[in-house]
């Protein structure tokens, strides 16, 4: 059975990573070497697509490849897709969740809640997420994650 703490513990390494994305920005080598292993060891791209909506997107919503969501974090001239900004580089300084509720079955995790990224000036952006985990070999991968703006009318 999946726990709570395996979640909250991935959604941590999930904001570290972020931040250690943004940390490496003018070193554009270690950059993509530290993203690509990000990608690869807290996202399940190796077993297929994954639902990937991320938040600032408007032309290409939909990211199922490890290729478009490296595009979507850390963009580049090699970019799989030509509106992304490198929503990681950015930089953030913090990542934190705040869960509005966990679904916890056998070997899948379901979050949902607000997360906020706080920038160099300490604003703080808050962003609505679903994340999906999948248990493969014992360790919690994402394999849906949908992000938005709050509504603004």
């Amino acid at each position: 059975m999946v726990t709570k703490d395996q979640v909250i513990n991935a959604q941590t390494e999930w904001g570290n990573g972020v931040v250690k994305i943004g940390s490496l920005r003018e070193n554009r080598t270690e950059c993509e070497n530290f993203t690509s292993d990000f990608l690869d060891k807290l996202y399940s791209f190796e077993n297929g697509a994954v639902l990937f909506k991320p938040t600032k997107c408007a032309v290409e919503q939909f990211r199922p490849t490890k290729a478009e969501a490296k595009s979507y974090f850390i963009a580049g001239d090699d970019r799989a897709c030509q509106e992304d900004k490198g929503f990681a580089i950015n930089p953030w300084t913090k990542v934190r969740f705040e869960n509005a509720n966990i679904i916890l079955e056998n070997d899948r995790a379901i979050a949902m809640g607000n997360y906020f990224f706080t920038d160099l000036d300490g604003n703080e952006a808050k962003v609505e997420y679903t994340f999906g985990y999948k248990s493969i070999n014992g360790q919690l991968k994402i394999d849906l994650h949908h992000s938005s703006f709050p509504y603004n009318p």
